[in-house]
């Protein structure tokens, strides 16, 4: 693979299938086809929960750890502001005032990948906490506020809606401290993945 741009080692598989998952969203949000689109968003948040933890499986040499640092954030700008964005038109989110919303979103998405890349660099040893929402939380976050469209009237979703998209743009660039899931807490995020991708199975 030597001739090849980039570095090819079995660690960012996972990274890929992501971002497979996020191209196919897309497609499904422009087709209409919205609960499997947001499928496609909640996978997105799973390979990228479990990326890492399977990434230090191998032996990696320092240059394969920083391309997988780059790629991994890379390909979090496409599952978690390119494919949310696309959801949101798709739902019929289409007015001045979403617009300017998506800008903002992609702005504080982007901004803060670009942070965390560099504050890690300079960090010794795994990162503990992160400052402010991470951007794969938008995975679950937007997904599980969608559900409420089964329960709430047109009107009331729309705003619930709306509000979280803000909520998430401003707490995602906020100083704030949230622990890095580990342990349990990656059993907690898989199962109440899997419990939202039934729901999206069952409602759809």
């Amino acid at each position: 693979m030597k001739k090849i741009v980039g570095f090819w080692n079995p660690s960012v598989i996972l990274t890929y299938i992501g971002m497979s998952f996020a191209i196919l969203g897309m497609y499904l949000a422009v087709k209409d086809m919205i609960n499997f689109a947001f499928i496609c968003l909640v996978l997105c948040g799973i390979c990228d929960l479990f990326d890492g933890v399977i990434a230090k499986k191998f032996k990696r040499s320092e240059d394969e750890k920083a391309f997988g640092i780059e790629l991994d954030s890379l390909v979090d700008v496409l599952s978690f502001i390119a494919l949310p964005v696309t959801l949101f038109m798709n739902i019929g989110f289409d007015s001045a005032l979403h617009l300017i919303i998506y800008v903002l979103y992609s702005i504080a998405g982007i901004a803060r990948l670009g942070y965390f890349n560099v504050v890690t660099a300079d960090e010794d040893g795994p990162v503990k906490y992160y400052s402010g929402l991470p951007i794969t939380y938008a995975a679950l976050v937007f997904s599980l506020m969608y559900l409420t469209i089964n329960i709430l009237s047109p009107e009331v979703f729309v705003i619930v809606y709306t509000f979280s998209m803000i909520a998430v743009t401003v707490l995602e660039v906020l100083k704030i401290k949230i622990a890095k899931p580990r342990g349990l807490a990656y059993i907690f995020f898989g199962v109440l993945a899997i419990a939202v991708i039934a729901l999206f199975i069952i409602t759809a």
